[in-house]
């Protein structure tokens, strides 16, 4: 049992990741061709940044934001209704025992990114980097 335990709170593992990049892959081709019907979708592209799946592969959970992050919450909407028909694509894709129920999740990584490269180039964080340096040849 506690070998259980820690399996499951060490990170994912390879297969998981091999199954959450192939869903990836999957996602990507099919928003890029267009696949899908839905007007709010043909927009504008789409970018799926990773796809992390549940220990058990039934759940898969999409990172995604529009091109330029205008429309996110409008792209979201429109993903969460077309989902069993992008599950439905994506198994066709990827060869899995089950099909993985989708979730889709607005990617937020890129917008932390920029807020750390905004703070470490604020004049506070620059004058204390450079501190220990000055100290150091005073």
């Amino acid at each position: 049992m506690a070998k259980r335990q820690f399996q499951e709170g060490s990170g994912p593992s390879q297969r998981q990741l091999k199954v959450g990049e192939n869903i990836r892959r999957a996602l990507s081709d099919i928003l890029m061709r267009g696949d899908l019907w839905d007007p709010d979708l043909a927009r504008k592209p789409i970018t799926v940044s990773e796809v992390r799946t549940s220990p058990d592969l039934r759940h898969a959970t999409a990172f995604v934001l529009p091109l330029g992050g205008d429309g996110a919450e409008e792209m979201l909407a429109a993903l969460k209704r077309n989902a069993g028909e992008l599950r439905r694509q994506v198994t066709r894709s990827v060869t899995l025992k089950y099909s993985p129920e989708l979730h889709f999740v607005l990617d937020e990584s890129f917008d932390r990114m920029d807020a750390a490269r905004q703070l470490l180039e604020s004049d506070e964080v620059r004058r204390d980097l450079q501190k220990p340096s000055e100290d150091a040849d005073g």
